[in-house]
């Protein structure tokens, strides 16, 4: 598994929230439950509040390219 640190936020062409990721990468973080339970983030503290936490990062995992550029890795 390869974690890397959210970053940052953005929102996509379709208005789904993006995680940015220390890596490079970046990954959709939607709130669709029962399949995808993050509260936390529809809501502008509750996004704050996730910097600095880890994603697993699949694109990573797959060694694929990260939106352009491959996935720096981090410890």
């Amino acid at each position: 598994m390869s974690d890397q640190k959210i970053v940052g936020f953005h929102r996509d062409d379709d208005d789904h929230w993006v995680a940015e990721l220390g890596g490079g990468p970046s990954q959709h973080v939607r709130h669709t439950p029962p399949w995808q339970y993050r509260p936390w983030v529809v809501t502008q503290s509750g996004r704050d509040g996730q910097l600095g936490n880890v994603l697993d990062c699949v694109k990573c995992d797959r060694r694929e390219p990260a939106d352009g550029n491959w996935c720096i890795r981090e410890a």
